[in-house]
C-alpha cells in the first residue's frame, strides 16, 4: 500500500532512519494522521521529543512471521505510540520504490559519490569501479570531488574534461573552505540520497557541513597507505535542513563486481552513446573480439570495461559451479507438525559425526581379538 492510502486512514506514518539490532528508529511525519491530532491537543505530549518526533520501535510479530524485513529508508505505519517513553511498534511496511542490498536501504532516489582530487589522490580505476556499481542500481548518480582547494584551476579543468568524456559532470567542492557545498546541497533537496565513496575523502565532513547539528566522527588519511581510516560503522539517515534525507554508509575500498556480464556495458555512459546510434552484429556481443562491434574502440575506459568484464564473468562462473543444494545440503524440518522446512549444510561425517555405539563395540571386539 502507498503513502496516500495510509495517509487517508489517519494512521501514524514515518521513515526508518536507523536500525539497531531488533529496534528501529522511526522519524514520524510532522503533519500526518494522529500526529496532527496530538499537536492540536497540546504540546506537552511531545515537549520532550525532537521535532519531527523520533520513536524507538519494535517490529510486530506478524511481520516477523511473514519474513518482512524492515530496512533503513522504509516508509512504515506505527501503532501504539508511547509518547512518554518515546516508543512504538511498526505494524506495516509500505511498498518500496527502490531497494539496495549494499548498503541495505530502501526508497533511495540517487547516489552521491564523493571522491577527493588529492590526499588521497584520485585513482581513475577506483573511481570507475564505484561509478559502475552506482550505475548498476539504476539510480541517478551525482559526482562530487572534494579537496579541490589542493589543486590549481587548470588541474581542475583537466580532471573535469576527462570526466566529461566519461559522461559525468563533477561538482568540485572543498568542505574545508566551504567551496560549492551549497551547490551540492541543492541537488539533495527533497530526495533520499546515499552518499558513498572510499574512506578518507571527506564524506563525514561533508555531512557535518550540510547538517550543522551533526558531529560525525572524522578520520585522517594514513600517510603510509594514502587511504582514509574507516569511521562510519552503520547506515543511518539524516534529515537535511532544506528537506530530504542523506544516508551515510560504511566506507569500503572496492565495490564487488557482481553484475551480469551481458549488462555491464550499459553501465558505461560513453558506451551507451555508441549503442544508441548503432548495434553490434551479435545480440550477445560482449564487445571483446566479436566482429562488427560498435562499442569496441579507443575510448578511455574500454580497458576498465575489459577488466570488469573478466571479474563479472569469474563471479558468474563461480555461481554456476556451485553444487546443487541437495548434494551438499539436507532438507530439515524447522518445526514438528507445521510443515516448515529448510536446507542446512551436511556435516562431514568423518570430522563431525559422533561414532556410533555399534562401531565402538566392534572396534573393542577387534582389539580384544588382536590381544588374544
Amino acid at each position: 500500500m502507498t503513502d496516500e492510502n495510509f495517509a487517508a486512514t489517519g494512521q501514524l506514518l514515518g521513515t526508518v532512519v536507523a536500525v539497531q539490532a531488533n529496534f528501529y528508529r522511526v522519524q514520524l511525519d510532522a503533519e500526518d494522521g494522529e500526529m496532527r491530532e496530538i499537536r492540536e491537543m497540546g504540546e506537552q505530549y511531545l515537549s520532550h521529543l525532537p521535532y519531527p518526533p523520533l520513536l524507538l520501535c519494535t517490529r510486530r510479530t506478524r511481520l516477523k512471521k511473514i519474513g518482512q524485513q524492515v530496512m533503513v529508508g522504509d516508509r512504515v505505519v506505527v501503532e501504539e505510540p508511547d509518547w512518554a517513553g518515546g516508543r512504538g511498534a511498526i505494524a506495516e511496511v509500505l511498498t518500496r520504490q527502490s531497494e539496495l542490498d549494499r548498503p541495505a536501504i530502501a526508497n533511495v532516489n540517487q547516489i552521491l559519490l564523493v571522491f577527493a582530487v588529492a590526499d588521497p589522490p584520485l585513482e581513475p580505476y577506483q573511481l570507475s569501479r564505484f561509478l559502475i556499481k552506482a550505475e548498476s542500481t539504476g539510480l541517478d548518480v551525482l559526482l562530487c570531488l572534494n579537496k579541490s582547494d589542493l589543486i590549481s584551476l587548470p588541474e581542475q579543468q583537466k580532471v573535469s574534461d576527462r570526466l566529461l568524456g566519461w559522461g559525468y559532470e563533477p561538482i568540485f567542492i572543498s568542505v574545508k573552505n566551504g567551496l560549492n557545498t551549497d551547490q551540492a546541497a541543492r541537488y539533495l533537496s527533497n530526495k533520499i540520497t546515499v552518499i558513498a565513496g572510499p574512506s578518507g575523502v571527506g564524506k563525514s565532513s561533508l555531512i557535518n557541513s550540510l547538517i550543522d547539528s551533526l558531529e560525525l566522527r572524522v578520520g585522517e588519511v594514513s600517510g603510509k597507505l594514502a587511504r582514509g581510516r574507516h569511521t562510519t560503522r552503520h547506515t543511518e539517515l539524516f534529515e537535511l535542513p532544506s528537506g530530504g534525507m542523506l544516508a551515510d554508509t560504511p566506507g569500503f575500498n572496492q565495490p564487488d563486481m557482481d553484475c551480469n556480464p551481458e549488462e555491464l556495458i550499459r553501465y558505461f555512459p560513453e558506451a551507451r552513446e555508441r549503442l544508441a546510434v548503432g548495434s553490434c552484429r551479435f545480440s550477445d556481443c560482449l564487445h571483446r573480439d566479436e566482429p562488427e562491434c560498435v562499442v569496441r574502440g579507443d575510448w578511455e575506459r574500454y580497458q576498465h570495461y575489459l577488466e570488469f568484464l573478466d571479474a563479472a564473468i569469474a563471479h558468474e562462473t563461480q555461481l554456476h559451479q556451485q553444487a546443487d543444494p541437495e548434494s551438499t545440503m539436507k532438507l530439515k524440518s524447522k518445526s514438528k507438525g507445521k510443515g516448515q522446512s529448510q536446507y542446512e549444510p551436511k556435516l562431514e561425517s568423518k570430522k563431525y559425526r559422533r561414532i556410533s555405539r555399534k562401531t565402538q563395540l566392534q572396534d573393542l571386539q577387534e582389539l580384544y581379538r588382536d590381544e588374544d
